[in-house]
């Protein structure tokens, strides 16, 4: 399918990060807004949109049978809508926007996103799982932020509201009752994930949540073309950024100048590489040494 095809869908270029949860597909979603051509959601992530339909799944582990042409036609218009307003805005461009969209749950259910978006280019981004799980662990705790809640909120179905409403009160009401303030559940839900925190600690859940996430992409992956999937290591990116920047360029047939890729990633540092994440029980890293050793990581 040629990139002309591919606009012809939803009237831009999907381009999907994919990384388990504080593996920085935030900051690479932000370094990529900021240039000329792309755009994105006013908020993090769209799980809703992404399980319209799906909704009552316990896990975030969707396969290519869950993208049935309702869910399909729902999805693809969300990314319809927002090239069109990038489209509106800019009248004079003469090709579509580039769409990016970065939802870490995708990272268990690439084959369902390639069955909605079978057009759709991939940055595929993998961080050293200790610091993964030093960072995921602190989400877990995090109090309760009233601005980012209601930017989420403003992309969740009509119809599933009430659904989403009454499952983030109980979440809520097992932190303020539990003992250590934690989350039932935080981040991608994989298989067994919920009775793993009912007996595991929060670092073995976060750490089997990083090497279920990095497994099932890599998975996926090995099925999909290699020329729509771009891959880097968060350690890399972070050292350094303009040359990764350069390359998604390329990849995605749309050259970024330098002096916007310099502005684009004046913040990125390598300030958080290996903060945190040295000192975790031999049991949690057990969790992660297929993973680890696969991306090299010692």
């Amino acid at each position: 399918m040629s990139r002309d095809d591919a606009q012809s869908g939803t009237g831009g270029l999907p381009l999907v990060i994919v990384g388990a949860g504080r593996s920085g597909t935030n900051m690479l979603r932000d370094c990529l807004a900021q240039l000329d051509g792309v755009v994105t959601w006013p908020c993090d992530e769209i799980n809703y949109i992404w399980r319209h339909g799906n909704r009552e799944e316990t896990t975030d582990e969707f396969t290519a049978a869950h993208a049935r042409p309702p869910v399909q036609a729902f999805i693809r218009s969300r990314f319809t809508d927002i090239a069109r307003r990038a489209t509106a805005a800019d009248r004079s461009r003469r090709e579509g926007p580039i769409i990016v969209e970065k939802t870490c749950a995708n990272s268990l259910r690439v084959p369902f996103v390639d069955a909605v978006l079978p057009e759709a280019r991939y940055l595929y981004i993998v961080r050293d799982g200790r610091d993964v799980v030093a960072s995921a662990g602190k989400r877990w705790k995090a109090p309760l932020d009233i601005p980012y809640l209601l930017a989420k909120a403003r992309y969740v179905p009509v119809s599933d509201l009430p659904y989403y409403a009454t499952r983030y009160a109980l979440n809520r009401l097992r932190k303020l009752r539990s003992s250590d303030a934690t989350l039932s559940v935080w981040g991608p839900r994989f298989e067994g994930m919920q009775a793993l925190a009912e007996t595991a600690s929060n670092e073995a859940v976060c750490a089997a949540q990083w090497s279920r996430c990095v497994e099932r992409s890599d998975a996926a992956f090995e099925s999909i073309a290699p020329e729509r999937v771009l891959r880097a290591r968060y350690e890399d990116f972070v050292s350094s950024p303009a040359e990764h920047m350069m390359r998604i360029g390329e990849f995605v047939g749309r050259p970024f100048s330098p002096d916007a890729i310099a502005a684009a990633t004046a913040n990125v540092r390598v300030s958080s590489v290996g903060k945190g994440g040295r000192e975790l029980p031999p049991d949690v890293v057990s969790r992660m040494a297929e993973m680890l050793t696969r991306y090299g990581y010692s």
